[in-house]
């Protein structure tokens, strides 16, 4: 199985566009090491034709455009973006589907609480069912034990792992958790039986994940905040991380806490936010977490399993 990183920021990239944080100003300027990136989404494939787009960022467009993985090379046009698949349907994981209008139809697989959202409070299936075929949905459970396919590339196998997060706020499940909001995936290489686990929205570990998490070859795992009250404690916001859907990098009940319970080959920090200081490759806590074992996902980059 091939993986590729689209992008591995979270909402806004890396530097955010009307952020002037010490992360944002210092990439900008030069005066820290750092590099930028894109809104989190990533890319799957058995045999590095057939792709599937995991998650749908406003930062699409240049995402493909920097990946030749995913160029068309046959007829006038085309893609090697086969599907796509929705985690949740929060705008950093959807707003990408606008952009890819001009190759509709398009089959997107999500569970049918985030299809009620996007077809209803953030209406993009009726929105782009006014271009040629539009979205066509295919529906998902939330049960981790039976597996789904995607009828346009054989050689994966999806499980939907239910999490604890948070829905969007213009869902009628925010602050209501009910399982479909958001989901992990459990992507099986059918031919070897390795899999990878992604989960870019997470609030806390439970029994569940932490047998998915024994088994995997590599783990892609939320790493937005370095602390929960990071954005309250930077003037940013009055909400906690958790409040948000997502567990701290750091600390007792942390996403490397949790990762180095695990002999995973492949330990990667994704969705990262432009306030983690993680982002400072000269940082302190860069350096916790590279020490630990565990990677800082960037964008472009690839994973073989």
């Amino acid at each position: 199985m091939q993986i590729l990183i689209l992008g591995s920021a979270a909402g806004g990239g890396f530097p955010q566009w009307n952020c002037h944080c010490s992360n944002c100003e210092g990439v900008r300027s030069g005066l820290i090491k750092a590099q930028a990136r894109t809104q989190s989404s990533i890319a799957v494939s058995p045999d590095g034709k057939n792709w599937v787009l995991i998650n749908a960022s406003p930062d699409i467009r240049q995402q493909i455009n920097q990946s030749p993985q995913l160029w068309p090379n046959e007829g006038q046009r085309g893609t090697k973006i086969r599907a796509a698949l929705l985690t949740d349907s929060q705008i950093d994981h959807t707003t990408g589907l606008l952009t890819l209008r001009e190759g509709l139809p398009l089959p997107v697989y999500c569970t049918d609480v985030v299809f009620e959202d996007l077809s209803s409070a953030y209406p993009l299936f009726n929105v782009l069912s006014h271009w040629h075929g539009g979205l066509t949905h295919h529906s998902i459970g939330t049960d981790h034990q039976v597996a789904f396919n995607i009828e346009q590339v054989s050689g994966l196998e999806f499980y939907p792992v239910p999490l604890e997060s948070n829905a969007p706020p213009y869902s009628r499940y925010r602050d209501h958790i009910v399982p479909g909001n958001n989901i992990g995936l459990k992507i099986v290489d059918s031919n070897t039986g390795k899999y990878l686990f992604y989960a870019p929205g997470i609030v806390k570990s439970n029994p569940l994940v932490e047998s998915i998490l024994a088994e995997a070859q590599c783990a892609l795992i939320d790493g937005t905040l370095w602390l929960d009250d990071e954005m309250i404690a930077k003037g940013f916001s009055n909400k906690l991380g958790s409040d948000m859907g997502h567990m701290p990098v750091n600390g007792e009940f942390g996403t490397v806490a949790l990762l180095k319970k695990f002999d995973i080959k492949r330990k990667v920090l994704i969705h990262i936010n432009n306030t983690n200081p993680i982002l400072n490759e000269e940082s302190a806590e860069h350096r916790y977490v590279i020490d630990n074992g565990v990677e800082i996902a960037t964008d472009g980059m690839e994973i073989f399993i």
